[in-house]
């Protein structure tokens, strides 16, 4: 046999005499019950061990999955290299990695109109309105929810679950109780507004992108999206103390161009979406052309920046405000870049991670194996319901890339019911989605894993509750 990896001589040794693998017609290798195959599962298992432990082990979540991934991929390289066909993974390591890329970009950008947004004060504004307006905590529970419904299916769900959090948490000033009940509420709202579109979250552009659902058909899952946050958050309302926040109010200017760059969002997800649907091309490429005109924008904010400057002086020195004139000295340029650094950048890098990882195990057997057994063994009701509970423990990102690169037969009603399970199932624990996780070390000390815990029965009645309206309501998808 030919030696491709001198350096790999004793390793490749040990895994030819204890692996037995089964040839596919194409030359894949089925290792699914091989040591290698069985070694990376322990790895993914051991990876994703850890990141479930991230709150206690102060350990950004990427971290294991980037060495899990990596570790996978040589295992298989070195087997396949033994085998005298190192083509085959090679091209299954760049397809996993397109996909991934693909993802990564279009995130990246609705990331940096997020952040340009909030640098310009748009979401302090919002949280100013809501102190300025009086409203008791009752008031909020409900505005602040609501807000996550709505506001996830253009910003995505961690991005809301952060920003209704930073709300909560100003305004109640220290509230345990009510801060707590508040982040379950909007955990639950983010999460479910993101199931009805696929700028909401991860596994909703996945599906998009994968052409299985189209635009305009994530809104027939709107009010079982609805349903998913009304039945436990009407029940956790009647737990809400009622009584007026102490905060003070805080008078809060837009930064210029504010407006203009929230339009430009908009504008940019409209470019996505038409180039996906009238022109059958990836909806990255209306995102990256969106962040040209987050750039040209810039550019005109910094090169108008004097004169704007020069006018808001004299009128400040008009008056005599001196506090005014002070903050126009501290005034910096708008930098786009400075935006695109300031993304998620730990959950983007674990997106890859779980990608190359699931695809790893895609490639060894695991998902066709997974496949029969769930989808051939039950129904796919059965299955997708059962998967949208699996997202509350493992995130509802390899399960839904799973669920994509088995691509069982399915009808497109049950497509349907896949994105509102892996959506809205993360709800169920703290730990079960991006936006759960997130509040934990945003509001830690006050929401926690327990604390989200004792309320899952109730959440579990918005999770059938929304099953069922969606099979009653598009029963003629089935």
């Amino acid at each position: 046999m030919k030696n491709l990896l001198p350096g790999f001589n004793l390793f490749s040794l040990v895994l030819l005499l204890f692996c037995s693998p089964t040839w596919a017609a194409d030359g894949q290798l089925n290792l699914t019950t091989s040591t290698v195959g069985l070694v990376c599962i322990a790895i993914f298992v051991l990876a994703y061990a850890v990141v479930m432990l991230e709150e206690k082990l102060h350990l950004r979540k990427s971290k294991p999955v980037l060495v899990a991934a990596g570790l996978i991929w040589i295992l298989i390289g070195a087997y396949y290299v033994n085998n005298d066909v190192p083509d085959i993974t090679e091209a299954a390591f760049r397809h996993n990695l397109l996909e991934f890329a693909e993802l990564m970009l279009f995130l990246l950008v609705a990331m940096t109109y997020i952040n340009a947004l909030e640098e310009r004060r748009v979401f302090d504004a919002l949280r100013s309105w809501m102190i300025r307006k009086g409203f008791n905590y009752k008031n909020l529970f409900w505005i602040t929810g609501f807000l996550a419904f709505f506001i996830s299916p253009i910003a995505d769900n961690l991005t809301t679950a952060l920003l209704m959090c930073a709300v909560v948490m100003k305004v109640a000033e220290g509230d345990k109780p009510f801060i707590n009940l508040s982040c379950i509420n909007i955990v639950i709202a983010a999460n479910a507004g993101g199931a009805f579109s696929p700028f909401g979250d991860i596994t909703t552009l996945m599906v998009w992108q994968a052409g299985l659902v189209h635009f305009n058909e994530f809104l027939v899952l709107f009010l079982p999206s609805l349903v998913n946050y009304l039945v436990p958050a009407t029940i956790m309302s009647f737990y809400v103390a009622d009584k007026q926040p102490t905060a003070q109010y805080e008078d809060v200017e837009l930064k210029r161009g504010a407006i203009r760059i929230l339009v430009l969002f908009l504008l940019t997800i409209g470019t996505a979406v038409a180039s996906h649907s009238f022109l059958h091309l990836p909806p990255v490429l209306g995102m990256m052309m969106g962040l040209g005109y987050l750039q040209f924008f810039g550019y005109f904010l910094r090169m108008t920046l004097p004169g704007s400057l020069a006018r808001k002086r004299a009128h400040a020195e008009q008056l005599g405000d001196n506090d005014r004139l002070a903050k126009l000295g501290s005034v910096v340029p708008f930098d786009v870049f400075s935006k695109v650094s300031r993304a998620e950048w730990d959950t983007l890098l674990f997106f890859y991670g779980i990608v190359m990882c699931v695809g790893g195990l895609g490639f060894l057997g695991y998902l066709n194996l997974m496949s029969e057994m769930l989808y051939g063994s039950w129904s796919a009701t059965t299955a997708n319901i059962f998967l949208g509970v699996i997202s509350a423990v493992i995130d509802n990102i390899p399960v839904m890339f799973a669920v994509l690169s088995m691509q069982p037969d399915m009808s497109h009603g049950q497509w349907l019911l896949i994105t509102l399970t892996a959506g809205v199932g993360g709800s169920l624990l703290s730990i079960g989605s991006a936006a759960g996780v997130a509040l934990m070390g945003q509001a830690r000390g006050y929401y926690t894993f327990f604390g989200h815990l004792k309320w899952t029965p109730v959440i579990a009645l918005g999770y059938g509750a929304s099953i069922m309206l969606h099979l009653w309501l598009n029963v003629d998808l089935f």
